[in-house]
């Protein structure tokens, strides 16, 4: 690869240049294609050995492979969980021995994911990184692991219930070192950390039986900066290989082709579980991007799939909260549907404490919560005490800033995964409520409307507020265009209800008011009295006494900065 200014033995000026601008098809493009000397003696100068190792047993797939994502997702599980069992931890161990073989020069050994042993004592590396590797000379005098790489050895005294000694056959492979170290750090560390392995003509690498294509297919890329295969399987493979090896530009190839293809339920959940490593590179970040994305579009109005929802993992219901434009009646029935998840997977108090606090807290937008529901996050034991004394505490600060600031606090974050502070598009609009107690009990509430939301209600549209409180009873407000009592026009209506409970009834006062230019100030458009039963609402049908063309012109003395500000009084009658 060819890059202007560069160094081409710099692994960190050739991974900076593969992140340039222009994507991976602007990379693809201008790498050369050196797939005519792929195993081909004539232009290489080592030779790679690939010793294929056993697969644990348990970890060996069902039959010839994986054909399916399905598949794919349950044997990669499988392995997970086998290693934790075996091992405490999915190992990946690189390792560098010379051995004198018979007819032969000294050679490189490097064993890919298999636990290896200096002295009886085993060795294992907790990252999926082909990392440290450790040299031992014919006296089994060990040098020092972090000479090449950038991980540590981490010990463990447990046996491994694996036969390393058995190859169950072997590959050679003519490499061209310039080649494979300017697209990977890993083998540029390999071929050039200055030590006596460096410069050895021949290479051994162990692998498991499962990897073998994969890394066969990951060398061809380094190559030709193509791949044969095509399926998602076989893609998904490479790129676990290529995360393994460090070879950026084929993660970024991998994703491309992963996204281009269609994308299920399935499939989406299965490239959010993808290991961490895997997860947190540049090149697959689009991969994951467009994994949430589906996942949020699929459940946007989460009413019509709430068991479906219900059964997501927690990658699942991050990527759907997380959304601005999740259909749902307010950000309460967010709490209570994240509550009842959490209860769910996370039957333990403790457990459940703790991905509170460090995953689901971050999917609800508190500030957003009417505060009768934000009192019970402070006595509900499912979050810690601590936690939720500040998620509630940010949320009334929030409530309480003047409109400009809660803007600029919602602009502030308008690139961050987790928004707190942007408002959803709720069913139920949110409101604001000022309550008093004496000398009689009254509330005044304020509910903004955007420009656009007044619009969606042409011709005979209808939005509701949130649920609030007067009295102990629920009431609410809604917004109707409708055609006026001549049915000559369409006009801008508001509405008072109370919401249904048996056959209380209430003597209610109230007074609507609305902000309008040029002083900015509320104006009282309409006062009335009512004694409410359950259900029942009552209201104006033309507000402003003008036509829906003039309410919505671009003159209206009523749309502030975009915003329609409106407000009701409500006060019992003695």
């Amino acid at each position: 690869m060819r890059v202007p200014d560069a160094d081409l033995f710099n692994p960190q000026s050739i991974m900076d240049s593969d992140f340039s601008p222009g994507g991976a098809s602007a990379s693809a493009s201008v790498d050369p294609d050196f797939g005519f000397a792929f195993d081909d003696s004539n232009f290489s100068d080592r030779t790679l050995r690939i010793e294929i190792m056993p697969d644990l047993p348990e970890t060996k797939s069902d039959g010839g492979g994986c054909c399916s994502i399905a598949d794919w997702a349950r044997n990669r599980k499988r392995r997970r969980e086998d290693f934790k069992k075996e091992n405490g931890l999915f190992c990946f161990v690189s390792k560098i021995k010379i051995i004198d073989f018979i007819g032969q020069s000294e050679e490189q050994i490097l064993n890919c994911n298999l636990p290896y042993m200096v002295d009886g004592v085993t060795y294992e590396n907790q990252d999926e990184e082909a990392m440290a590797m450790v040299e031992e000379s014919p006296s089994d005098i060990g040098l020092n692991s972090n000479q090449i790489g950038n991980g540590s050895i981490y010990n463990n005294d447990s046996s491994k219930n694996m036969d390393c000694s058995k190859v169950l056959r072997v590959k050679t492979i003519h490499i061209s070192s310039p080649i494979l170290a300017a697209k990977s750090p890993f083998f540029y560390k390999l071929f050039s950390n200055g030590m006596k392995e460096s410069e050895q003509r021949h290479v051994t690498l162990r692998i498991h039986a499962s990897e073998e294509t994969a890394l066969l297919d990951l060398l061809s890329f380094m190559y030709s900066n193509t791949l044969s295969t095509t399926t998602p399987t076989a893609l998904l493979d490479v790129l676990m290989a290529a995360d393994k090896f460090e070879v950026a530009s084929c993660m970024r190839y991998c994703s491309r082709l992963l996204r281009n293809l269609p994308m299920t339920c399935e499939s989406a959940l299965l490239y959010l579980d993808l290991p961490s490593s895997v997860l947190m590179a540049d090149a697959v970040q689009p991969l994951t991007d467009a994994a949430k994305q589906f996942l949020a579009v699929r459940y946007k109005d989460i009413t019509k799939f709430q068991e479906e929802v219900l059964n997501l993992p927690l990658t699942g219901i991050e990527a759907v909260f997380s959304s601005d434009d999740l259909q749902v009646a307010s950000e309460d029935a967010v709490y209570d549907f994240v509550l009842k998840w959490a209860r769910t997977h996370y039957p333990k108090l403790e457990e459940r404490r703790g991905i509170f606090a460090t995953r689901l807290s971050r999917v609800i937008r508190f500030p957003y919560m009417t505060c009768r529901k934000l009192k019970k996050v402070l006595t509900c034991i499912d979050f810690d005490p601590e936690l939720a004394s500040k998620v509630v505490l940010e949320a009334l600060f929030f409530k309480s800033e003047m409109p400009h600031r809660q803007r600029a606090l919602a602009a502030e974050e308008a690139n961050a995964t987790y928004r707190r502070f942007v408002e959803r598009t709720y069913k139920y609009r949110p409101v604001k409520v000022v309550e008093f107690e004496l000398p009689r009990q009254q509330c005044v509430v304020y509910l903004d409307l955007k420009r656009e939301e007044c619009t969606h209600l042409f011709p005979a549209g209808r939005v509701y507020s949130q649920a609030f409180h007067l009295g102990g009873q629920g009431f609410f407000l809604s917004a109707h265009c409708n055609m006026d009592q001549q049915s000559s026009f369409h006009c801008f209506g508001l509405f008072l209800g109370m919401q249904e409970r048996g056959s209380v009834t209430f003597a209610v006062d109230y007074e609507f008011a609305a902000r309008s230019k040029p002083t900015e100030d509320y104006v009282s458009k309409y006062k009335g009295n009512y004694t409410f039963t359950g259900g029942k609402a009552v209201g104006y049908r033309n507000l402003f006494g003008i036509p829906w063309t003039a309410f919505m012109s671009d003159d209206s003395i009523y749309f502030i900065n975009g915003i329609l500000h409106l407000r009701a009084e409500l006060t019992i009658r003695q």
